[in-house]
């Protein structure tokens, strides 16, 4: 694969014409799309290497000899990485690794972003761009339950990061359990990789898809992986459960077993029908959440999507309702690394078309089709959420001393009784009462069950709002307050 790696962290130019913020492969697609059509653009990303956590690599020091054998669509990514190399020779993109934005703000025409670089984020960097687009990713969801803190405990997602970057497997005896497509994937990753996965645990089921064939016919390559995966759990004799949950894990010191229990259609555990699977590691999640802080902060609207996270509203053009801001693949709402591919090019061919006043003839058709494809990708998107969305009967898993938030050890028992005692009717009542939400993740990983357990329905799909999108050191926050003094 052609030579990826970025320029070390250092001062941001003073301006640029476009700034995409996150190098995975919505961001990717869009820096290099838009160098092809002449703009001067900033990749900024916070990992090393381009790529994001769909196409993370092993670290360099471990020198794997074939990173493609963790990957489906490695050529589509080299080819892209390639364009990034030669553009970044050329002097139309330059790619910041090791910056993290941690704020964007209205600079007259322009847009300022602020970004803390370095391993430990002691270094600063600001760059003031035209335009921007956001293609930040996403994060997992969790569902708390009975010892899910226990050592041994990972996410699905962070599962199939380890095996990827470090070549390691979390386990030797590893149950997959939440609910999503994603957990096809990491059962088959871990036990190609020499796992032994006892069970696949899905709490929703297969057959809702079988309910929407047009939307099936529409995208059959969807539907071809699915049974590609199906035949290789099959292949590796990994059980698939559907319509169950992890109700309860077991061990001491760490995970020795896990409890698996039928679920009713609104996922309430069924009384008598726990069953317990022995295990070293349960890998865990479900499905993914849009990484909306700089787009939430610069005041895009959101919706609620399919399976009741918040998205951004995006018109054909990928443009939020923010004039001069752009979006690229999961904040616009869960969709896989296909729809992200499609939309980073559609959203960068439509910020070339901003740019130039218009559109030449050949963009303007390729944007006609790749339009048509994010129409259809979206639409099984849109499914994929239905399917896989908790039902709100998951709550009966939790007893009254499950921390619900970690970082704060504030239990599910706490948050009961901040509600039916104290009176709290929202999750920002919850939290002022709990502390629950205050700690490092900022409500990042227990925030929809916080509101869940809380009974907000309106706040279903709303987002969260934080002033900064990671930590920042005061001395950062103090420099960027008086410019002038740094």
């Amino acid at each position: 694969m052609p030579d990826s790696a970025a320029e070390p962290p250092h001062p941001a130019p003073h301006f640029t014409g476009l700034a995409v913020v996150g190098a995975g492969p919505a961001g990717l697609a869009a820096a290099v799309t838009a160098a092809d059509g002449g703009l001067d653009v900033v990749l900024l990303d916070a990992a090393d290497e381009p790529g994001g956590q769909y196409y993370r690599s092993p670290a360099p020091g471990l020198r794997a000899t074939r990173p493609e054998a963790l990957h489906h669509g490695w050529a589509r990514f080299a080819g892209l990485t390639a364009r990034l190399a030669r553009h970044r020779d050329a002097g139309r993109i330059r790619h910041l690794a090791g910056h993290q934005v941690w704020a964007v703000e209205r600079t007259g025409a322009d847009w300022t972003l602020h970004a803390v670089t370095g391993p430990d984020g002691e270094g600063a960097a600001t760059l003031r761009a035209r335009r921007l687009l956001i293609a930040t990713g996403s994060h997992e969801r969790q569902l708390p339950f009975p010892g899910w803190t226990l050592p041994g405990v990972v996410g699905a997602a962070g599962a199939q990061a380890m095996l990827k970057s470090g070549l390691v497997l979390p386990g030797q005896r590893v149950v997959v359990a939440g609910s999503g497509p994603l957990l096809q994937a990491v059962a088959v990753s871990l036990a190609a990789a020499g796992a032994r996965v006892p069970a696949l645990v899905e709490a929703a089921g297969y057959g809702a898809y079988g309910r929407a064939p047009r939307v099936l016919a529409a995208d059959p390559g969807r539907l071809r992986e699915g049974i590609r995966h199906s035949a290789a759990l099959a292949g590796h004799r990994v059980r698939v459960l559907t319509h169950r949950a992890v109700t309860a894990v077991h061990g001491t010191e760490r995970v020795e077993g896990v409890t698996v229990s039928r679920l009713d259609r609104d996922w309430r555990p069924l009384p008598g029908t726990g069953r317990r699977i022995d295990c070293d590691t349960l890998a865990v999640g479900h499905g993914l959440v849009p990484q909306l802080d700089l787009a939430v902060g610069l005041g895009c609207g959101t919706r609620c999507g399919a399976d009741g996270s918040a998205a951004l509203v995006l018109d054909e053009s990928l443009r939020t309702t923010v004039p001069g801001v752009w979006a690229a693949g999961e904040p616009g709402g869960i969709g896989g690394v296909h729809l992200a591919l499609a939309e980073g090019e559609l959203a960068a061919l439509a910020v070339t078309e901003d740019a130039r006043g218009g559109t030449r003839g050949r963009d303007a058709r390729r944007m006609t089709v790749l339009r048509r494809a994010r129409r259809r990708m979206r639409a099984f998107a849109g499914l994929m959420g239905a399917v896989h969305r908790p039902g709100p009967g998951w709550t009966g898993w939790l007893a009254a001393d499950t921390e619900v938030c970690r970082c704060e050890e504030v239990t599910a028992g706490a948050i009961r009784t901040a509600v039916d005692d104290l009176g709290a009717g929202d999750s920002r009542t919850v939290k002022l009462l709990t502390r629950a939400g205050m700690g490092w993740c900022q409500g990042r990983t227990c925030g929809f069950p916080v509101r869940e357990l809380a009974g907000c329905a309106a706040e279903a799909g709303a987002p969260d709002r934080r002033p900064l999108a990671c930590p920042v050191p005061l001395a950062t926050l103090a420099r960027a307050a008086r410019p002038e003094d740094g």
